[in-house]
């Protein structure tokens, strides 16, 4: 069967993950952000709670223990990111976030040079830059010279933020309590469902409409809350486990790629030359980079 082939899972995961952002692109002219990002957890709750309450019931002592960790990592990684990921597609192009969010594994990497004092190595220094020049090229529209004048696009900047939240969390993974992932997924989701709660709500509040009915953006929900929460992170947690993580954890570098492509074939969004530039400096950054990374350093799923 495809469910036990683990090449096919990973190519699976990344091709939803890559079709996220189109779908979220279409989905944020019919659903505000925040509304969005408490539906898609509200929509994934519902699905896995009868698959999850016992696991969670026998693991509640851990994961009371715990629990400040897990909150943030749901905070952080699954709501923060999610409204502001979102909120950049009111501004900005599904390209231009697919690209953005492919620099997140060299932030990371950033993030525990700089606090936790982790050591890298030259080629890891070269692929940081590759990646953060070529994630330059894409919000300034290949004109770097903008930079010194603020002008970058608003979407561009909480994009970036986005995926700062993303790394934050995925750097938060290093310190995962020893609870199944069915357990640590449905805490996670609870606490996104908590946190993006108060936002969806002044949304609704000062927002004329948050969400226009139809089946169009049922389906939109359902795809977002169905197949990118749950069935890419199952099919990529699988398939990471059949192969181990430097071979399978690769698979996360066709998530940009597939965004890429479907933006331009689904959304009729421009492919101009910063585009190609940016990805081939972003891939090729975090290839150099993997090629050299110590063995505690960490795989990260996708949206």
């Amino acid at each position: 069967m495809l469910v036990n082939r683990p090449y096919f899972l990973l190519f699976l995961a990344p091709l939803i993950w890559g079709g996220h952002v189109v779908v979220a692109k279409v989905a944020t002219v019919e659903v505000a952000p925040m509304t969005l990002t408490l539906l898609r957890w509200t929509v994934a709750l519902a699905v896995i709670i009868p698959f999850t309450w016992h696991p969670v019931k026998k693991e509640w002592k851990v994961i009371r223990q715990h629990f400040l960790l897990l909150f943030i990592c749901g905070a952080s990684g699954f709501a923060s990111f999610n409204m502001l990921y979102y909120r950049a597609l009111e501004y900005t192009t599904a390209l231009n976030v697919a690209l953005i969010q492919a620099a997140i594994p060299m932030l990371i990497l950033l993030i525990n040079a700089i606090i936790f004092r982790h050591r890298i190595i030259l080629p890891q220094v070269v692929g940081l830059v590759l990646a953060f020049i070529g994630v330059a090229l894409v919000v300034t529209s290949g004109r770097l010279q903008i930079l010194s004048d603020f002008t970058i696009n608003d979407g561009d900047v909480l994009m970036l933020l986005a995926s700062l939240m993303y790394a934050v969390y995925s750097i938060a993974l290093h310190y995962k309590p020893s609870i199944s992932w069915t357990s640590f997924i449905f805490i996670l989701a609870v606490s996104a469902w908590v946190t993006a709660l108060p936002f969806a709500v002044y949304e609704m509040a000062t927002r004329e409409s948050v969400f226009v009915w139809s089946a169009k953006s049922l389906v939109l929900v359902l795809y977002i809350g169905i197949l990118a929460s749950i069935v890419a992170q199952i099919a990529y947690a699988k398939g990471v486990s059949m192969i181990g993580a430097g071979r399978g954890g690769l698979a996360i570098n066709l998530v940009p790629i597939f965004g890429t492509l479907m933006a331009v074939v689904f959304l009729g969004e421009a492919f101009h030359w910063y585009h190609l530039a940016g990805l081939l400096l972003v891939l090729g950054g975090i290839t150099l980079s993997e090629r050299y990374a110590p063995k505690r350093q960490l795989n990260v799923g996708g949206a």
